[in-house]
Order: structure tokens, then C-alpha cells, then sequence
């Protein structure tokens, strides 16, 4: 039987994590597998963690931004079937620090970057109901 976890709750600690990830912060979030509480765990949170938190027989760790390739990989992808004409300039964009200013920069002036955020939420969406799944979940609204 499938455990549920709450799409928006899910969504906003993944993104906590991953967020977190990017600028050094130490930012965790856990699932419990028998009840799908999120527990949040790190800077700036008041709330104790259960202490069997690292017990992954009761919990899993919410999975980070990189652990779906759903950074770079998923840019290129909407490169290749949106604006396949700017497929060079965005691969060169990502060898180099700012990518992605540069990247939403061209996704604004091509009157793409709103197709963009609903491709990438998608994309996020589509993992995270992969990863529920595997893991003995489902998400619910």
C-alpha cells in the first residue's frame, strides 16, 4: 500500500533542499514511510526531528534538484525543442559561471521564459511522482 504525501508540501521541501544545496546551507527534509509527515531539518528550523530520523527503514531523505538532472540536462532539452536555432549559444552559456542568468535572459527576450517555468515544473512534477512510486509513495493534492 502506498503511503500519501502532499504534492504542495513535497514540492516546497524539495526545493528547500535544493535551494539549500546551492548556496551551503545545510538544508534536509525527511519523509516518514509509514505516515508521509515531512520533517525539516537545519538551519533555521525550531522544530526538533524525530530521533530516529536517520533510520531509513522509517524515513528517506527528500531528493535535491541534481539527484533528477533536472538542471542543466533539462535546459538543454527545452533548448533543443523550443528554440533549437539558440542550441549552440545555451550549451556555451553552461561551460561557463551565470549560466543561467544568461540562459532566462534568452528565454525572456525569445518571449519563452513562461513555457520555460511551466516545462520545468512539469519536468519536477513528473520526477517527484517517479520517485514517490519507487519509494512507496503518492502524491495527492
Amino acid at each position: 500500500m502506498s503511503v500519501p504525501v502532499k504534492f504542495d508540501d513535497l514540492i516546497a521541501a524539495y526545493e528547500w533542499v535544493s535551494g539549500g544545496e546551492a548556496l551551503g546551507m545545510d538544508c534536509e527534509a525527511y519523509i516518514s514511510r509509514t505516515t508521509g509527515t515531512i520533517h525539516w531539518c537545519g538551519e533555521g528550523v525550531d522544530e526538533e526531528p524525530p530521533e530516529d530520523i536517520e533510520d531509513g527503514t522509517l524515513y528517506i531523505a527528500v531528493p535535491r534538484k541534481n539527484e533528477f538532472d533536472l538542471g542543466r540536462v533539462l535546459a538543454l532539452r527545452f533548448v533543443e525543442e523550443r528554440l533549437p536555432r539558440s542550441r549552440e549559444a545555451v550549451h556555451a552559456f553552461f561551460r561557463k559561471r551565470g549560466a543561467y542568468g544568461k540562459f532566462k535572459s534568452l528565454l525572456a527576450s525569445s518571449g519563452q521564459l513562461d513555457a520555460w517555468h511551466e516545462y520545468e515544473a512539469a519536468a519536477i512534477e513528473s520526477a517527484l511522482r517517479e520517485w514517490c512510486e519507487e519509494n512507496g509513495f503518492v502524491l495527492v493534492r
